[in-house]
């Protein structure tokens, strides 16, 4: 028996043919004289009739939930009272005279209708192959198919190539802990999976590729949230000679336009906002702000200088700020609803949190220390009115702790629509502080700084400004690009405020810096999360539900139980030995 038509496509266009359908039972309903069985395939549901007086088709009483049968039929008007219009086949049925079951199936771990809100996701990710069989993976894994089918459609026509890059190369340090592969044939030496194309990339640049692209696999060996996997695919991109980060910044803007407009029904505005990374902290208190509510932060230290109120005054002493948010309609906040503001202001590194209630009368424990006039100013600047809390932080470096309360009074309160805020964030600085008090990269050593700010990379190099620019969507960082640095040079003066010696750059870098003085050409590129950007995108909230086989927020594989361990035979191949064997001898 072949198939001869997938079960949603089967219309009233088609009633009265004979039709061959194949595919899983979603249910069964056996009222003796008739059964109905939900058939199922990729395409959707279609019911099938099953007669009772026909000997042939008997073992239909037999079936069970996702039993694999092929059925033969005549397509058939369902009756006016049985028109279902929930379902797309709702106005037809297909009148079984020819049933064939292909395969019989254990009782499920649960049901494929519904969301898989009825399981845990370990359940779901144990038994993956059945949980793909819902119309919610289904849907996400075409809208991937669709997504990547399109990026690979836009840069082809933009006189990009698509090039594969190793999966097996050199460890280098790029802001995370590689996954190491040992090699057999070199004993005690190791591969590292790559944790994203970077110099890869730049090389085919200096190769005299022009346009690259990839849809790449990467591999990060860090702590996993509900939007991070061990691997990932990123978009990958490099073009050689650009007009400056615009022509980068444009490409994308364009790529995205079209997947929106295409895919979702979406119209993007032609170009999308930008702010620097010091104004998005100034004004938001994040380097990724969401943009689709307000509550932007506003520096109250004029007002307050001079009030007497000695927390304001030593803040302003030692070049603190004096800064505050105002929570739209949340005047209604009780007591304890301030107090649970007020932890998060401790946990975010604030000393305290003051605020100022608006309703009828004005309620705040600034009252007895400024003035009626000075408490109106304040009021006036935030251009509040009845119904809103103005919250208040004093410090230095304060920003971000409104940028969290913001976020998390947006979540309660419910201000994040369905509308699509992108934004791009310019000028990130170079360097940053680890906790040891050493300079690191902000985005990766081969980010190039601000043409201007180069003379400052040894006296002030905290200041110097990189040529870089990250995309954000709703508060959700996609992806990061840059200019990069296509001088020897250059990078290696990089490398030595990084604290690499000239040996290290040698070791590490040694094959890249000598590319680099085989005619690098000026190039620039980015990254995108394509499981990040496919999550929001499908209206998921972790991007293990637009992945086929994803790992768990541990790194495990409930489906094959990976990773697990090797035998000795496979050890020794390598010429590995396990710890704990090691320290028994």
């Amino acid at each position: 028996m072949q198939r001869t038509d997938y079960c949603a496509q089967i219309t009233k266009q088609d009633i009265g043919r004979t039709a061959t359908v194949m595919g899983w039972i979603q249910r069964s309903r056996d009222l003796g004289g008739l059964t109905f069985v939900d058939l199922r395939d990729s395409s959707g549901i279609m019911q099938v009739v099953f007669p009772g007086d026909d000997s042939s088709l008997a073992a239909v009483h037999t079936l069970g939930r996702e039993d694999v049968v092929t059925v033969t039929g005549t397509v058939a008007a369902r009756d006016t009272v049985n028109i279902n219009p929930d379902m797309i086949t709702g106005e037809v049925e297909l009148r079984a005279e020819k049933l064939v079951i292909l395969n019989r199936a254990r009782t499920p771990p649960f049901l494929t209708e519904g969301t898989g809100e009825d399981t845990t996701e370990e359940t779901r990710l144990r038994f993956r192959y059945v949980d793909l069989r819902r119309e919610r993976m289904q849907r996400n894994l075409r809208l991937r198919h669709q997504v990547f089918k399109m990026i690979r459609d836009f840069f082809d026509k933009q006189g990009f190539i698509e090039i594969e890059t190793p999966l097996l190369t050199k460890s280098t340090p790029e802001g995370a802990r590689d996954f190491l592969v040992p090699s057999r044939v070199e004993p005690g030496k190791f591969y590292a999976l790559p944790q994203s194309p970077q110099l890869f990339k730049q090389l085919l640049m200096i190769g005299g590729i022009d346009r690259y692209f990839q849809l790449a696999k990467c591999f990060r060996d860090e702590d996993l949230r509900s939007d991070r996997q061990p691997e990932f695919t990123q978009l990958d991109l490099e073009i050689a000679f650009p007009r400056g980060k615009e022509e980068i910044i444009s490409l994308l803007e364009a790529m995205f336009g079209q997947l929106f407009r295409c895919i979702l029904d979406i119209q993007l505005p032609q170009r999308f906002p930008c702010l620097s990374y010091h104004e998005a902290i100034a004004r938001y208190g994040s380097d990724k702000p969401d943009l689709r509510f307000g509550m932007e932060i506003k520096d109250i230290s004029h007002l307050v200088q001079g009030c007497g109120y000695r927390i304001f005054t030593d803040t302003l002493a030692t070049g603190g700020k004096v800064l505050g948010i105002n929570a739209c309609g949340c005047g209604r906040y009780s007591r304890s609803q301030i107090d649970q503001l007020q932890k998060q202001s401790l946990a975010a590194g604030a000393g305290g949190l003051l605020w100022i209630k608006i309703g009828e009368e004005i309620s705040s424990p600034l009252i007895k220390f400024i003035t009626t006039e000075s408490l109106q100013e304040i009021i006036s600047v935030f251009d509040a009115s009845s119904g809103d809390l103005i919250l208040i932080v004093a410090g230095e470096g304060m920003e971000p702790v409104l940028g969290s309360l913001r976020s998390m009074i947006a979540r309660q309160e419910k201000m994040e629509s369905d509308s699509w805020h992108f934004l791009w964030v310019t000028d990130f600085p170079l360097f940053e502080r680890t906790e040891a008090g050493e300079l690191t990269s902000s985005h990766h050593p081969f980010t190039s700084p601000n043409q201007q700010d180069i003379v400052m990379l040894e006296s002030r190099p905290l200041a110097v400004l990189a040529n870089s620019y990250d995309l954000v969507l709703n508060g959700v960082e996609l992806g990061s690009g840059s200019i990069r640095i296509h001088s020897r040079a250059l990078q290696e003066r990089i490398f030595a405020l990084l604290g690499l010696d000239k040996e290290e750059m040698e070791e590490r870098f040694g094959f890249f810096l000598r590319a680099l003085e085989y005619g690098a050409p000026p190039h620039g590129g980015f990254a995108l999360g394509l499981d990040r950007c496919i999550m929001m995108m499908a209206k998921e909230s972790s991007i293990r539900d637009v992945i086929a086989f994803p790992k768990t927020t541990t790194g495990l594989c409930p489906l094959t139980n990976a990773p697990i361990s090797v035998t000795k035979e496979q050890l020794d191949e390598l010429k590995l030995q396990q710890q704990n064997e090691k320290h028994k001898e």
